[in-house]
């Protein structure tokens, strides 16, 4: 099972930024792909990002263009650059590993950090 810690999220001010990391204990952290998730309150979790073992990034259509999702495979993280923050983005953000199909392992979620957008 792997385990994902997620760190840096915090109250900013509307337009403001914050930076997300993910650590994942794993011992082919490249061999995952990665993704950020959000749920904000009495909505279903959402995707935000993804990222593949080869690098390749897909975005919600809600933040293509404001947020920018990156691997560290040496590192073993995952981060999420948030700019030009709004309101609605102010959710609670959960990390998430997904290893490959022919291992027959689980997804697995960090805890969640949560961010808010608010004057």
């Amino acid at each position: 099972q792997v385990q994902l810690v997620e760190s840096g999220g915090g109250l900013v001010q509307p337009g403001g930024s914050l930076r997300l990391s993910c650590a994942a204990s794993v011992s082919i952290f490249s061999r995952y792909v990665m993704g950020w998730y959000r749920q904000a309150p009495g909505k279903q979790r959402e995707l935000v990002a993804t990222i593949t073992t080869g690098g390749s990034t897909n975005y919600a259509h809600s933040v293509k263009g404001r947020f920018t999702i990156s691997r560290d495979n040496a590192k073993n993280t995952v981060n999420l650059q948030m700019d030009s923050l709004k309101p609605e983005d102010t959710a609670v953000y959960y990390c998430n590993a997904n290893p490959p199909l022919a291992w027959g392992l689980p997804k697995s979620w960090g805890q969640g950090t949560q961010v808010t957008v608010s004057s």
